[in-house]
């Protein structure tokens, strides 16, 4: 069983996150002027994360990344390896690798994010989420000509314009709606497991402000409306390339919900009790309701919730 753990509280008197989102740690140097250095140096005795087309890595025994010896690839970076940061002395960087990672017994950042310490999180988040990138850029959106890596795999260069782009990440809110006391709005996707429920999440669109994306998101999505919108923190989801920004807000349960047609399957109040319930097992699950894994900001989120007093 896990121990409950109370965070601490805002200063408007509301919840915090109950601790950083597992995705958002991260401790290696990513600075600009590292991936400005002299490329040999950055590789000569750099590790090598393999990632495969499903965002797989290996795992070793201890938990940890496992990473190749840079030279094993030749004595120059490969035109496809993208640098991912500095660690005590040690460069990283990583490579799609066209082996099956379900055959070799590899697993992903949803199954493996949450075990994984600081530094082998943010390297296998940032990897996945900049060879995810590179394998939906390779055309110029000006005048789609071929383009190519540069900037050790933190930009692309047109071969035709020579206009050059950077890595994206597509903006979208994630919020926790509560009715001020002890009750939370959650819901679940079609396509989810059963009896798995979350909180209600979105892109935001051109010329949105987050908190008129929270506000539509969660009206198009269950039909109430969301007020006293607050900020609560962020988490990298490189699937393929989201920032999620968490926030809390409030609602009248007693507004009917309207779960949207084909989007949301089911929408309900939630008590605290049962949220507390399910927090305190080690998968998250209790009759009728499944909890969001501890590697989302959801997952963050409801347990700074249900323990805030």
């Amino acid at each position: 069983m896990t121990e409950a753990w109370a965070p601490p509280i805002a200063a408007d008197g509301g919840f915090l996150l109950d601790s950083a989102p597992l995705l958002s740690r991260s401790t290696a140097d990513r600075t600009e002027l590292l991936r400005e250095g002299p490329v040999a140096e950055l590789w000569s005795s750099a590790r090598v994360l393999l990632v495969d087309g499903k965002g797989r890595t290996q795992i070793g025994p201890d938990g940890r990344l496992v990473y190749e010896d840079a030279a094993v690839f030749g004595e120059q970076p490969t035109p496809r390896a993208v640098l991912l940061g500095s660690q005590q002395g040690t460069v990283y960087w990583a490579l799609r690798t066209e082996r099956d990672g379900s055959q070799e017994g590899w697993q992903d950042l949803r199954i493996a994010g949450a075990q994984l310490d600081d530094t082998d999180a943010g390297l296998l988040t940032t990897a996945v989420g900049l060879l995810n990138w590179h394998d939906h850029a390779r055309y110029c959106a000006a005048c789609g000509a071929a383009t190519n890596r540069v900037k050790v795999g933190w930009a692309r260069r047109c071969s035709g314009c020579d206009r050059e782009e950077y890595p994206r990440t597509d903006p979208a809110v994630i919020c926790l709606v509560h009715d001020g006391a002890d009750q939370v709005l959650l819901a679940r996707q079609p396509v989810w497991p059963p009896e798995r429920f979350s909180v209600l999440a979105g892109f935001v669109e051109v010329g949105e402000s987050l908190e008129a994306c929270v506000q539509r998101e969660v009206e198009e999505e269950v039909g109430v409306h969301a007020t006293e919108i607050r900020y609560l923190g962020s988490q990298p989801w490189p699937f393929p390339r989201s920032l999620m920004l968490g926030f809390a807000a409030v609602a009248d349960p007693a507004t009917p919900l309207r779960p949207a047609d084909g989007e949301i399957e089911e929408a309900r109040w939630v008590s605290r009790a049962d949220v507390q319930a399910a927090m305190s097992t080690d998968d998250g699950i209790i009759p009728g309701l499944r909890l969001p894994p501890s590697v989302s900001i959801a997952h963050r989120m409801l347990k700074g919730w249900a323990f805030w007093s």
